[in-house]
């Protein structure tokens, strides 16, 4: 446990460590008793570390330290362009990780902006759930939100036959387009 008094930047440390550490999502409530803080003192130690780009997650069972997974799977990568409804985001995300093509970024190509990239690291249902969970959560919209749905992934994948059962299957949702 720290000092009741011990400085912010000591805690929201202790507080990174505790996530790292947990296999399971951490209530705020669980973080204020290891530190010594109330809850309100957790919930904006959270919002700093975010603000700081931590990927912090928080879910209805607590928070999550989900840093994207950049190891390699050893196989290929692709970029392929999707576009859908905010509504159909997870079934697009379930589509990929099922064939067993994990989504390591989202993009838009946009007019005034160019081009901007966010990692994503989904690998799994559960990825999905935490990423669409978050979303909620905060009331976020989608970044092809600027582009009329459409944007694009890069996957990583085994082999090809993965990549390509995906795309079929995307296709047949109707989310697949022409770059």
């Amino acid at each position: 446990m720290l000092r009741k008094d011990a400085p912010g930047e000591e805690r929201r440390t202790k507080l990174l460590q505790i996530l790292k550490d947990s296999a399971l999502p951490v209530k705020a409530a669980e973080l204020a008793k290891e530190t010594g803080v109330s809850r309100q003192v957790i919930v904006q130690d959270i919002a700093l570390l975010r603000a700081k780009e931590e990927p912090i997650i928080a879910t209805p069972q607590g928070y999550i330290y989900s840093a994207p997974d950049t190891t390699p799977v050893a196989g290929v990568r692709h970029v392929i362009y999707t576009q859908h409804t905010p509504a159909e985001m997870e079934k697009e995300l379930n589509i990929l990780v099922d064939h067993g093509v994990a989504v390591l970024d989202v993009g838009i190509e946009h007019s005034v902006y160019g081009k901007i990239f966010r990692p994503l690291g989904l690998k799994t249902r559960y990825d999905v759930k935490t990423f669409a969970a978050e979303m909620a959560q905060n009331h976020a919209n989608l970044l092809s939100a600027l582009t009329g749905g459409r944007h694009l992934h890069t996957v990583e994948a085994p082999n090809e036959q993965s990549i390509d059962r995906a795309c079929r299957s995307l296709a047949e949702a109707g989310f697949l387009v022409e770059p």
